[in-house]
């Protein structure tokens, strides 16, 4: 059972975190919507290291503090603010979509924080399709009202084959909760109102930032169905760095679990390039 702490960010909201093992630090930051609990399928896969993990304002354990802070800089500020309470001068990064931007943030703003980053599915260009298929969902409780209907529907989201029900439901306990008025998001949601705030607003170039990261460590993992981070971007990607260790995943779309070969094989190496 992971141990979840707290500590209070510099505004004052309390933030939820886990601090576990010894040795060389690897901060795991989840997706938009989620929590810590996502890099659960990957730990028992990794070596002794001091794996931290935390969950955003506003989502999981950690304090719900308004739209206007549910933004990638602000998480970054966030993440720095925990490496600091714990006392940590420099950890390697796993981030996984939204963990991945606040990541790249992290190595052009803060490099002597970061020893490497490694990306799960996604990159310095989003595919609209995978921001229009997000858009429909973010924010809003699920239909039905139990853990086991809410896997099946899962069950048929489109890019993934040869996933047990069990995964399903694993992940369905993860994205909602069973309430007597029916399932609910264990977020705020208001995170709705800041993933609007910037699905509608002006594009963002994020390759300054990908360019920044020049001389650190870089991996990624990509879906190989994935809708969000295409093979045209991971071509670019590899062109911008040809010393970047790839792995595409198949028959999963976004975002692949970790616990797959493939994903184990790559964040693997990437933690032994580091040592």
């Amino acid at each position: 059972m992971t141990q979840i702490s707290r500590f209070r960010a510099p505004d004052g909201a309390w933030l939820a975190y886990s601090d576990e093992g010894t040795g060389q630090p690897l901060l795991c930051l989840p997706g938009l919507t989620r929590s810590m609990a996502d890099f659960d399928y990957l730990v028992p896969h990794l070596p002794p290291l001091r794996l931290i993990r935390m969950d955003y304002r506003g989502r999981g354990a950690s304090d719900w503090t308004g739209p206007a802070t549910y933004t990638v800089a602000q998480e970054a500020k966030d993440a720095l603010a925990l490496l600091d309470h714990l006392g940590v001068p420099q950890a390697a990064i796993l981030g996984t979509s939204r963990g991945g931007l606040i990541g790249m943030v992290l190595g052009a703003t803060a490099r002597d924080r970061v020893l490497g980053l490694c990306l799960n599915d996604v990159g310095p260009e989003i595919a609209r399709d995978g921001l229009t298929r997000i858009f429909d969902y973010v924010g809003r409780n699920p239909a039905g009202r139990t853990i086991e209907g809410y896997a099946e529907r899962l069950s048929r989201t489109p890019g993934f084959r040869d996933v047990p029900m069990s995964r399903w439901l694993e992940e369905a306990r993860k994205l909602a909760v069973e309430t007597p008025e029916g399932l609910r998001i264990p977020y705020d949601p208001a995170l709705r109102d800041a993933f609007l705030a910037a699905f509608d607003g002006p594009p963002v170039d994020l390759w300054p930032l990908f360019d920044a990261l020049a001389g650190l460590p870089l991996a990624l993992i990509r879906g190989a169905n994935s809708d969000l981070l295409t093979p045209e971007t991971v071509a670019k990607m590899r062109a911008h760095r040809p010393d970047m260790t790839v792995a595409e995943v198949p028959d999963r779309a976004h975002i692949p679990f970790l616990d797959e070969a493939e994903s184990v094989a790559l964040v693997l190496g990437f933690l032994t390039r580091l040592a």
